[in-house]
């Protein structure tokens, strides 16, 4: 066994480590070589143009108010998401009646079913679900509800001012219940006389979220924040059905996905989009690594 250990394990991970390059680093590096050629997708012709594509993506408005969208998206989105996630999830395990010792809200299990099923729905439907709500005009179910309320009409996909924010609140209620259900998880493991024993020496609700549920949980939230940034920098399914043009009004809910699916498929600018991929990963890969830096804290067993 002691001479056949390193092709047994070479064995094993051969195949893994080739089905990765092939599929995984493969288009990473394809993406780099068509960002300096003018491709255009469709012949297989195409002329090196160096750091052209680049040097144009400086000048491009329209890319660059994506690069703002997607700014405001990933500062708005992952801190909403889990700061609602994360209440939400208190409530439903330690929100009870103090009067009954420490225990979650009444019908806790039907409010995480309910919590969860925006989950169940692919994300076009969402967008056609919300699209219907959020009408502009009179009928919309939102205006209507907003019109019984006394207030004016308003104008959510179609205002420049509004139509983010709306996307915004579609990306937060379609991802509050996943993150709900996996701060849940992590609530239920703590052991409950934590709990207890902060509740004896006089701490309030807030501060036991604020000093024992959140330090303990902070693992969990770190991912969290994680993948919620990397969907910040995408939502190219939820804009392109949802939204005028799509991107619109004036480009204001425009994203670099959706402008890298623009340019490489519908405009025939396949190196040119290749260029906003390559843009697109580095500044994944850059925020990735600051938030793990910046959320990185000791751990805290129990």
């Amino acid at each position: 066994m002691k001479h056949g250990r390193i092709p047994f394990i070479v064995g094993f991970l051969a195949p893994g480590l080739l089905l990765y390059a092939v599929f995984v680093l493969s288009p990473f590096v394809q993406a780099f070589h068509y960002s300096l050629t003018n491709w255009t997708g469709i012949t297989p012709e195409f002329e090196y143009v160096g750091f052209q594509n680049f040097r144009r993506l400086a000048h491009n408005s329209v890319f660059l108010a994506a690069l703002k969208n997607n700014a405001l998206l990933l500062l708005v989105v992952p801190a909403l998401t889990v700061f609602l996630a994360l209440v939400y999830a208190f409530l439903l395990n330690v929100g009870g009646s103090a009067s009954a010792g420490i225990r979650g809200i009444k019908g806790s299990g039907f409010y995480k079913l309910i919590f969860f099923m925006p989950q169940v729905l692919s994300i076009p439907v969402i967008a056609v679900i919300w699209s219907v709500i959020l009408e502009p005009t009179k009928t919309g179910l939102a205006n209507s509800a907003l019109g019984f309320l006394g207030l004016d009409t308003k104008r959510f996909l179609a205002d420049p001012d509004l139509a983010l924010w709306s996307v915004i609140w579609v990306v937060v209620w379609g991802s509050v219940g996943f993150y709900l259900v996996l701060f849940n998880a992590a609530i239920s493991s703590v052991p409950r006389e934590l709990f207890e024993s902060a509740a004896i020496d006089g701490a309030g609700r807030f501060q036991s979220f604020a000093r024992v549920t959140l330090p303990l949980l902070w693992d969990t939230v770190q991912t969290s924040w994680v993948y919620l940034a990397i969907l910040a920098l995408d939502l190219y399914a939820l804009v392109a059905v949802m939204t005028v043009g799509p991107g619109g009004p004036d480009n204001a809910t425009q994203v670099m996905s959706l402008q890298i699916a623009q340019n490489g498929f519908q405009f025939g600018r396949a190196g040119y989009a290749s260029a906003m991929g390559v843009v697109l990963f580095f500044i994944t890969l850059v925020i990735a690594a600051i938030m793990l830096r910046i959320t990185r804290r000791d751990r805290v067993e129990f």
